[in-house]
């Protein structure tokens, strides 16, 4: 009778490939030997695919290519009254034409601007909800284009506010300071020489010749 005490063939060929495999993985991913070399080499990877920083159009709320930029969208007064009161004082909305806080004047903003509803809420902060923003971009192109024929520089830092469906005309710059930062509003700007510095937005807005950007110069 002959007793067999060896490990069988099968057995060895297994230990085999796993030694081979991990001697292999071993190679190809330094960091799995304590090699520092790997790891930096991915940090250099995770870096390189960070996103745009200052409010870049490459960075988190870039332009979704819709002339909208990614802006929040209200649906109401009374949502479009709590989102900017995120940026400034607009717990106290009101749609009253002849409440002190109204403008002179912001009755030109009809249904020429394609303007459906007019608000204001203390503090010199206006809203407008907009049916629709391109008919509400052209308007305010075409005036300002008119209006530059006598005073070329006149809206070079831009006007107005914009979301998706609503546009804001603050009184105070901590307001727009504040409403113009990650995830916030953007400033329609229509001005031919505007050049903002490098790193903020200037998103092509929905009429030819207008930007929705970030930058607002005092």
């Amino acid at each position: 009778m002959i007793i067999y005490t060896g490990v069988p063939a099968i057995m060895r060929i297994q230990r085999i490939v796993a030694v081979s495999t991990a001697a292999l993985l071993c190679l190809t991913a330094l960091t799995a030997c304590g090699s520092d070399e790997g790891k930096d080499s991915l940090n250099d990877y995770l870096d390189n695919q960070a996103p745009a920083k200052n409010g870049g159009t490459d960075g988190p709320g870039g332009s979704d290519g819709n002339g909208k930029a990614r802006l929040p969208k209200a649906g109401s007064m009374a949502k479009a009254a709590q989102i900017v009161n995120g940026y400034g004082d607009c717990s106290d909305i009101s749609t009253d034409p002849h409440d002190d806080d109204f403008f002179p004047g912001d009755e030109t903003y009809d249904s020429k601007w394609a303007v459906s509803e007019r608000g204001a809420c203390g503090k010199g902060t206006r809203i407008f909800m907009i049916k629709d923003l391109k008919t509400f971009q052209a308007t305010y192109k075409a005036e300002l284009d008119a209006d530059r024929k006598e005073s070329p520089n006149k809206g070079h830092r831009g006007k107005f506010l914009l979301g998706q469906d609503f546009a804001v005309l603050p009184d105070q710059k901590p307001v727009i300071r504040n409403a113009i930062k990650p995830g916030g509003l953007l400033i329609l700007n229509c001005h031919p020489d505007f050049n903002p510095p490098s790193g903020y937005r200037k998103d092509p807005a929905l009429v030819k010749g207008c930007v929705l950007t970030d930058y607002f110069e005092d």
